[in-house]
């Protein structure tokens, strides 16, 4: 895995240098993260298993994330995410749980990116730079949450862009952003400012970009996040997303 095993996630031989490059490490660690705690759930949720010893959750810039115990050297190659995930994993409700490492998730993407910024001597308007650019994502908590304010610009903007998106037999699920752009002109921008795909966490920009909207939750995705094709979506009457699909009560 590119950007070191699960023991380090840096790695001597990967050291981002600029601003770009370190947030673009940033987004590609966090894009990983944000699989494991969404899409991958299922697959995550059993990896943590709490008869193991202490687990990490590493994301890598090639948008791959890692289980792992962490590294043997110390003080290691870049800082470590947080020890021992899996401990609490059957010792709370699972959204809570998730929040927690969610929460983990964002602090250790943070100490990562400004650890290579400390590393490589970043001047103030750089480290104001890659905060601000860093800042413009909603976090990983609020990702894998959302919270109450989040969830109302979500819903607003949701039914603002089913009328006037692409329909699917019916349907509004599905919306070509350039599609709604021409069929309503009085589409306010803030609605797409607040709008964010709920699997990889990228803002809405208006492209020609598929975007699919779960009844379920009420979140948008790129189609690509969710592997759905625009001739796929013109069969879908109702689309349930990755995540609300593998939903199951925790006994």
């Amino acid at each position: 895995m590119d950007g070191g095993g699960g023991g380090g996630g840096g790695g001597a031989n990967y050291n981002p240098r600029t601003v770009e490059e370190v947030f673009r490490d940033f987004k590609g660690r966090r894009t990983a993260m944000i699989k494991a705690l969404t899409n991958d759930v299922e697959e995550f949720y059993q990896q943590c298993d709490p008869e193991k010893e202490n687990l990490c959750l590493y994301g890598f810039p090639n948008e791959k994330w890692e289980v792992n115990l962490p590294a043997e050297e110390v003080p290691p190659e870049i800082p470590e995410p947080a020890l021992g995930i899996n401990f609490a994993r059957d010792g709370m409700q699972e959204k809570d749980w998730l929040s927690l490492v969610a929460v983990h998730s964002d602090a250790w993407l943070l100490s990562v990116a400004f650890y290579f910024g400390a590393r490589f001597g970043f001047d103030k308007a750089d480290r104001k730079r890659l905060f601000t650019m860093i800042n413009d994502l909603p976090t990983i908590y609020e990702v894998v949450t959302g919270s109450a304010k989040k969830q109302t610009k979500e819903k607003s903007s949701a039914q603002n862009k089913s009328k006037s998106g692409a329909k699917a037999r019916g349907t509004e699920a599905v919306k070509y952003s350039k599609q709604a752009k021409d069929e309503d002109e009085g589409l306010e921008e803030d609605d797409d400012e607040h709008t964010f795909c709920g699997a990889c966490g990228e803002k809405y920009i208006e492209n020609d970009e598929l975007w699919i909207l779960c009844e379920t939750c009420h979140k948008w995705f790129h189609g690509k996040c969710v592997k759905v094709t625009p001739s796929r979506a013109q069969h879908i009457k109702e689309y349930k997303c990755p995540s609300c699909c593998n939903k199951k009560p925790r006994t």
